[in-house]
């Protein structure tokens, strides 16, 4: 389970989807200088985060590789389906429901999920529930009718 240290941050995905959402927040945590660990039990959906980091925009795309390949310790943002820290990140992004684990490792901590899914919200709200109870920092954010993203937590 997590621990006290990291901030642990759930993002509602309402308005946007993942495909929207994820690489912008993967953008911004590479500006601060950290590298990223995102963890995903679904490889259909590594596969499709892998090709979206691609082309997310026409005049740049993220660099990234994928746990268990050649170099996977020198990658600013790693894709994988363990909670395997081999990049070094400091923030781990939590997709489709996959494991938090252990996060002492991690400065911040990213759970996106899908409010428009019943069975996502209702793990998100479990999920909350129990780090609540385990004393974690945690933060909630959800988009505004403009589009822009607001803790509400």
């Amino acid at each position: 389970m997590a621990g006290a240290g990291a901030e642990i941050w759930f993002y509602h995905l309402e308005r946007s989807s993942l495909d929207q959402v994820l690489p912008g927040l993967l953008e911004k945590t590479r500006e601060r200088g950290w590298r990223a660990l995102v963890r995903a039990d679904d490889r259909a959906l590594l596969d499709h985060v892998d090709d979206r980091l691609w082309t997310w925009r026409e005049d740049s795309f993220l660099a990234h590789g994928r746990a268990g390949q050649p170099h996977a310790e020198r990658q600013p943002v790693l894709l994988s389906e363990s909670g395997d820290n081999e990049n070094g990140a400091q923030a781990l992004f939590i997709l489709d429901g996959a494991e938090l684990d252990q996060t002492e490792a991690f400065e911040r901590c990213f759970i996106l999920f899908d409010g428009r899914d019943e069975t996502a919200l209702h793990g998100a709200r479990a999920r909350w529930k129990a780090l609540k109870d385990a004393g974690s920092n945690l933060a909630y954010w959800r988009q505004d009718a403009d589009g822009r993203w607001e803790r509400a937590a």
